[in-house]
């Protein structure tokens, strides 16, 4: 997921070869990776209410039943054995069920194993999580921050697969454990999903037994979504406002049908053309929509992709800015957080990789 603005000539080439290292930074992992899914994610812990039986009959001190005068109209109803309970309030992992205004975003993007795709695949799980919340309050302003963990659980890469999609699904113990990890330190797990010749709708789908959990939501990566007969890396790959609101309508009635709190769905954008027709994309219910810009280099550069791409950003999509521990601080330096929240729009989402 590596992205490049360049002033100059060549800017498509340079980027192509940046991004391959999201296609073959794989390395050592890929062999893991190919071997698809394992285990079962955990059953829903969305609460019900409970009504008691309620006894539609009577009895004589006898035992037998009694006679019922037919002219005296039904009985009262009897209440004294019903209870309702008020449905449970499902809670964001630091309180509350609405993200923003009352908090700020700030997370770590990444894959065990592959230290080229992100700062989350560095090194010790906890320990990464426990540098990202401290780093976090650089870029906090005047909000406390919401711990984010975006996984890549789909994993583009340059060859088709068994059933020609180029793309692999992880593990779901990997799932497991950033999740376990995310509930530890109060934070979410965003699922970042690169399909390769994939539907985005049917790849969101697929994690859906993780999506009914409050705290796990979704990060699409358009730039590998590719087309029939074009190779991820070779490309820039695409989407449109309409599959972006389709994502969003399903994971809206996930939320209302599980009674969830707002349920996060980012979209990455690295370059204007990587999203088409973005003012199709129609609001849902329950669904904060994040539009990350993804844009890498200087300061200055990373500035003008932020002005630019956001130029097409619908009024009810949420801002968000990625920053690069590699990239930006060789081509940078890095940001700041005043620098950061500086910017107009400002974040409400801040991810590093």
């Amino acid at each position: 997921m590596r992205r490049q603005v360049e002033s100059s000539g060549g800017a498509v080439g340079h980027r192509l070869r940046q991004g391959t290292r999201g296609v073959v930074v794989v390395g050592s992992a890929l062999a893991v990776l190919l071997a698809g899914c394992s285990g079962d994610a955990p059953e829903s812990g969305a609460p019900s209410g409970a009504v008691g039986a309620v006894d539609d009959g009577a009895t004589s001190g006898s035992g037998g039943p009694d006679t019922v005068d037919a002219t005296a109209g039904p009985l009262p109803p009897d209440d004294s054995d019903v209870t309702t309970a008020e449905p449970e309030v499902i809670e964001l992992p630091r309180g509350g069920t609405e993200i923003f205004p009352e908090f700020r975003l700030f997370g770590y993007s990444g894959l065990p194993g592959s230290p080229g795709m992100g700062r989350l695949g560095i090194g010790d799980l906890d320990e990464k999580v426990e540098e990202m919340q401290e780093r976090g309050e650089e870029y906090a302003g005047d909000r406390p921050i919401l711990p984010v963990l975006e996984l890549i659980a789909t994993v583009v890469h340059p060859v088709p697969g068994a059933d020609g999609m180029f793309r692999t699904y992880i593990p779901e113990s990997i799932i497991q454990d950033h999740l376990d990890a995310a509930r530890r330190h109060d934070g979410i797990l965003l699922l970042n999903i690169q399909p390769g010749r994939a539907d985005f709708i049917d790849e969101v789908r697929h994690y859906e037994k993780w999506l009914v959990e409050p705290d796990v939501g979704v990060a699409l990566d358009p730039e590998w979504a590719v087309s029939e007969g074009q190779i991820p890396g070779r490309v820039y790959g695409s989407t449109t406002g309409a599959e972006l609101g389709e994502v969003a309508e399903y994971l809206s009635g996930l939320v209302e049908d599980n009674r969830l709190p707002e349920k996060v769905m980012v979209y990455h954008q690295v370059h204007p053309g990587v999203v088409r027709d973005e003012l199709e994309m129609e609001e849902f219910p329950g669904v904060v929509v994040i539009k990350s810009v993804d844009g890498i280099g200087a300061p200055s550069d990373k500035i003008k992709t932020y002005n630019l791409v956001n130029e097409t950003k619908p009024d009810f999509v949420v801002p968000g800015f990625k920053l690069f521990y590699e990239e930006d601080l060789v081509l940078g330096p890095i940001m700041t957080g005043a620098e950061v929240l500086g910017l107009d729009p400002q974040p409400e989402y801040i991810l590093f990789e």
